[in-house]
């Protein structure tokens, strides 16, 4: 078999030359185009006639040709039967296109390289969403330094003078003198929180990529870094022995988990010992969470507003929060491709369901 009788690999190219979203490329072994498929020409820009026989080099930028990376390409490929890669691609006008490149080596009945399959992929869509989302990150970055820095600091201060205020003129105010600095004192605290809150809430998902994760020791530690709270209020929690592994994001997923067996216990009728049961299953391509509780429950009227920022439940009120950990919880769970949900009675407890 030699490139120029091989009937078998023109018939593939035949019943795929039809696909347009993909660049299907057949070259020689020294990169020279051979074969040109409706897809390659409607990326690329190029004509069959005006295409065959020229150097794949010539889809490359200036900057990689000098730094030979289509020749690594296919150095790579003659070593290991395939090479990938993925970067700004040129087409016939020079317009660029961000590509993702799959090269495999062709051989003979004698194992002898004759030539090279080459795929390409237009991501250029979905490159321009990921350079928007990194730009929308660093506008974050900014925000995020505003909030800590900007926003902070004029509460620290008022802070200071407040405490400046007790200590130098305690004295001279009257009882509703000092009632009023103590509710200034106590809403600077309070937006402090609020602000930290927020910060915590723009931070999740920034780490750009997930890892493999077992959601058994993820439990375990939350378990553990709860122990205080957990024996104070005398509170049993039963969970499984074994939870799956999943690639994820563990940060924000330890603070999933946190977050949902704090409120479990927080949120306790009172001479109520807090029973928590965690179970786990496999539905489809999902794994389903549930959290149940026999605490304070929640009215159906505000199943959706529980997961919004800042917002809290008539019947909460009077705990500790915010109503910042489960809008937490909802954006952690989207990250992960899932959703969250809740399904209660109001006195009698609550059960959050929740898919990775």
């Amino acid at each position: 078999m030699n490139l120029t009788d091989r009937s078998i690999i023109y018939n593939l190219i035949k019943m795929i030359e039809e696909v347009q979203d993909y660049a299907i490329i057949l070259l020689d072994k020294n990169g020279n185009i051979q074969n040109w498929n409706l897809g390659a020409e409607k990326i690329k820009g190029y004509k069959p006639h005006e295409i065959i026989g020229k150097n794949f080099s010539l889809f490359y930028t200036p900057e990689d040709i000098s730094n030979n990376k289509h020749l690594n390409l296919l150095a790579t490929a003659r070593k290991n039967g395939r090479a990938s890669d993925i970067g700004w691609r040129v087409k016939k006008n020079n317009d660029l296109f961000w590509g993702s490149i799959t090269i495999t080596a062709i051989h003979d009945e004698n194992h002898e390289i004759i030539g090279f399959g080459k795929v390409t992929h237009d991501l250029t869509e979905t490159r321009k969403t990921e350079l928007e989302r990194e730009q929308k990150n660093k506008e974050l970055e900014q925000f995020t330094y505003i909030a800590s820095h900007d926003l902070q600091e004029p509460l620290r201060t008022i802070s200071n003078y407040i405490q400046i205020i007790e200590e130098d003129y305690g004295e001279k105010f009257d009882d509703q003198g000092r009632e009023f600095l103590t509710i200034i004192d106590q809403a600077s605290n309070r937006m402090k929180a609020l602000v930290g809150g927020l910060l915590d809430h723009s931070r999740i998902g920034r780490d750009p990529y997930p890892s493999k994760i077992s959601l058994s020791k993820i439990l375990k530690d939350n378990l553990t870094d709860l122990q205080a709270l957990i024996s104070s209020q005398n509170a049993t929690i039963d969970y499984p022995k074994e939870l799956p592994e999943i690639y994820g994001y563990p940060n924000e997923l330890r603070q999933l988990f946190q977050n949902l067996i704090t409120n479990a216990i927080k949120f306790t009728k009172p001479e109520t010992t807090p029973h928590i049961q965690i179970t786990c299953k496999k539905i489809e391509n999902y794994w389903q969470f549930a959290i149940t509780d026999n605490g304070i429950g929640i009215d159906s009227k505000n199943y959706d507003k529980i997961f919004t920022i800042f917002k809290r439940t008539e019947n909460t009120i009077n705990y500790d929060g915010y109503g910042i950990g489960l809008a937490n919880c909802k954006k952690i769970v989207a990250l992960h491709g899932g959703k969250i949900w809740v399904e209660s009675k109001l006195g009698q407890g609550s059960t959050f369901y929740f898919n990775l």
